[in-house]
């Protein structure tokens, strides 16, 4: 009844024709229009606070916290890993092998599928960046090459979690093995934004996809593919070539 009739109060400030809820209104939206009249040069140094500590906190938590708790979790790891973000999040019976030099953020996921006999397997080389939001899907087995560059909310799905069959979905039954497959990210792969690579997909040394790209076939070398389905666009120079 409150919330009625404060709703009510609220459109006849907003709605009315009469001078006291006209007043009444500007004088309200003056109030919530208020700021206080800081110096442009007092706001900037409260920014620089601000971002100081900001990065201060950061490179704490993550130096004594998220990376030592990662770290606790990988079955091999390389040096100079830089964990950004957070601690992504792990499921599943999952192995994970990381490089040398790998960014990767920690707003991420990695899954393993855990309805098979051996332990799905998340094998990241040397210089490897991993972005924003990505989702890691293992099904037995994704290798990710070195310097390969996975770009923000990109998807690798090597199992889908529900079989293709409605009444095995609605028992809770998993996947099929058909369903499943390994994916391979040769040497110098780029994915960008928002990228979706599918179960059995290998990608090919230097290939770039394109944004929003969905790759459900194997793509070859030194290409720049595109598109639901990803096909290839046009071949790629090589390195040094003009």
């Amino acid at each position: 009844m409150k919330i009625s009739t404060l709703n009510q109060t609220k459109q006849w400030l907003k709605n009315s024709k009469h001078p006291v809820a006209k007043k009444l209104f500007a004088q309200l939206k003056a109030l919530l229009n208020f700021e206080l009249p800081v110096p442009q040069l007092l706001c900037r140094a409260f920014y620089g606070l601000y971002v100081f500590m900001r990065t201060l906190f950061s490179t704490f938590t993550r130096l004594f916290f998220w990376t030592p708790l990662f770290k606790g979790r990988l079955q091999k790891m390389g040096r100079h890993l830089n964990l950004y973000g957070g601690l992504p999040y792990i499921s599943g019976p999952l192995s994970i092998e990381i490089g040398d030099n790998c960014r990767v953020s920690g707003q991420s996921t990695f899954s393993g599928r855990s309805s098979t006999a051996t332990q799905p397997q998340l094998m990241i080389g040397n210089n490897v960046d991993i972005g924003w939001m990505t989702t890691i899907a293992v099904g037995s087995r994704v290798v990710i090459a070195d310097n390969v560059r996975i770009a923000g909310r990109t998807l690798l799905a090597g199992y889908p979690g529900h079989p293709m069959n409605a009444q095995a979905r609605a028992q809770g039954l998993p996947e099929t093995d058909c369903q499943v497959g390994d994916i391979i990210l040769e040497k110098d792969v780029w994915l960008a934004t928002g990228v979706t690579v599918t179960a059995g997909v290998r990608i090919g040394h230097g290939s770039i996809i394109a944004a929003g790209s969905v790759v459900t076939k194997d793509i070859p070398a030194m290409v720049l593919a595109g598109g639901i389905p990803a096909r290839v666009i046009r071949a790629l120079k090589p390195s040094g070539d003009k």
